[in-house]
């Protein structure tokens, strides 16, 4: 016997979110649960390819969602049916890098495509996530409308927030995401999802970046860094970066203001990684602890757990963006087989939430 969750998909990108749903299973008494998807969205074309080879081959649509909201109302444009629904609406405002602008940016407001799918469609859960500097912006007023949004949609939602800590689930790499989960009303007004409890087991990167890539993995390309990083890179040590070693004064970055830790940083071997991102100039692309040179994109995917026969399509860029905008695969199958088993009614360790509703 089997229950299916339907899984649309906002937002998807490559989204190791949608593959980390596809991976999720749950299992009590001969009766599995699982999440198959009904469509994903997304404008990205290659993001939308990957998706396509990777987690999903129909449904995908390739849009941007104000255009697809429009085919949808004009009737060119029927989402297939859905009971579960999930997104990581963009973070570019949220985020504690750029300009903040929070719910007035560009970027912001389109978090409201997934209150109104939820409004109109009401499926039986939802998923929505995002940086943690989201709680901040806007000195906080943001995430309490989008927070009062998301309770309210449909027919009403138990929610439950927290900030993950993927680091703290056996992922190699300190990366910290809002997570809200949301059920249906209609379950009962005390089903809340459970926050399944942390592992604490600690993967480094030297744990997920030795074992052997195959030099014609389309995806290892390595950068090809110039002589003078070559030599600053020489001169900083495992978990340091350009600020804080000791480089010769030809070496030194002329910058003025803040500067980012990131630059130049090198990856500690027995630590968990720094945050992977899907963007930025020169010295933001994470370097390796012993070989002086940048990450390849296979590397960046180990770190964020995609398997290595995930193929991502497009540019070395276009890539990179992919990969660094996902969820950690891992920790998404966490977090959805943790889904299915409250439904399932499968007892597993949890913590309480560290995020409250009542300071809402």
């Amino acid at each position: 016997m089997k229950k299916i969750f339907y899984l649309g998909e906002l937002f998807c990108g490559s989204r190791g979110m949608g593959y980390g749903a596809k991976i999720s299973s749950a299992k009590l008494n001969g009766k599995s649960y699982e999440i198959n998807h009904a469509w994903a969205s997304d404008y990205d074309e290659n993001a939308c390819e990957t998706y396509r080879k990777n987690v999903f081959k129909e449904n995908v649509i390739c849009e941007n969602v104000h255009n697809l909201f429009r085919l949808i109302d004009k009737g060119k444009i029927k989402l297939p049916k859905f009971n579960a629904f999930a997104y990581g609406f963009p973070c570019n405002d949220f985020s504690i890098v750029g300009e903040s602008l929070g719910i007035n940016g560009k970027f912001g407001p389109l978090y409201f495509y997934g209150v109104e799918i939820m409004n109109r469609y009401k499926p039986d859960w939802f998923l929505a996530e995002n940086v943690s500097g989201i709680t901040s912006s806007n000195k906080g007023s943001a995430f309490k409308k989008i927070i009062k949004e998301l309770k309210n949609s449909g027919d009403g939602y138990n929610l439950t927030i927290h900030n993950y800590k993927f680091e703290d689930y056996g992922i190699p790499q300190n990366r910290h995401r809002i997570i809200i989960i949301g059920f249906n009303k209609k379950f009962g007004n005390n089903f809340f999802f459970k926050i399944p409890k942390p592992s604490l087991k600690i993967t480094t990167t030297k744990d997920v970046l030795t074992k052997k890539i195959p030099i014609n993995d389309p995806s290892h390309v390595f950068t090809n860094n110039s002589k003078q990083v070559i030599e600053r890179l020489k001169f900083i040590k495992p978990g340091k970066n350009a600020f804080n070693s000791k480089l010769p004064k030809h070496l030194k970055l002329n910058v003025k203001g803040a500067k980012i830790s990131q630059i130049y940083r090198r990856l500690h071997p027995d630590k968990p990684a720094y945050t992977v991102t899907g963007s930025g100039g020169g010295g933001t692309h994470m370097y390796h602890w012993k070989e002086n040179r940048a990450l390849t994109n296979r590397e960046r995917a180990r770190l964020q757990t995609f398997p290595d026969n995930f193929v991502f399509f497009g540019n070395k860029e276009s890539q990179r963006k992919q990969i660094g905008m996902a969820l950690p695969v891992e920790g998404a199958k966490i977090i959805f087989d943790s889904i299915l088993k409250c439904f399932a009614k499968i007892s597993y360790e949890h913590v309480e939430p560290n995020i409250s509703l009542e300071d809402l």
